[in-house]
């Protein structure tokens, strides 16, 4: 093989790593951009669910505080 020769196999050669490179540059990008994204979207459903969750627990205290109020209006019949 001539010098020439040799000299175009590596530029070739380094062509097709440089496509490579820039290939798996602009994957790894969309791969991040899609992380993120579903990042984001993960943190508004964590917002969500914890709002939920404290309404929740908001009702809870109210409904044991009724069933509570309840329990002590049957105990004063139950005396009388």
């Amino acid at each position: 093989m001539s010098p020439v020769e040799q000299e175009t196999d590596s530029l070739s050669s380094l062509e097709h790593r440089i496509q490579q490179a820039v290939q798996l540059v602009a994957r790894l990008r969309a791969e991040k951009e899609a992380a993120l994204e579903e990042a984001a979207v993960a943190r508004t459903e964590v917002a969500r669910l914890t709002e939920q969750v404290r309404t929740l627990e908001s009702e809870r205290k109210q409904v044991r505080h009724r069933i509570e109020k309840l329990l002590g209006q049957i105990d004063q019949l139950s005396e009388a």
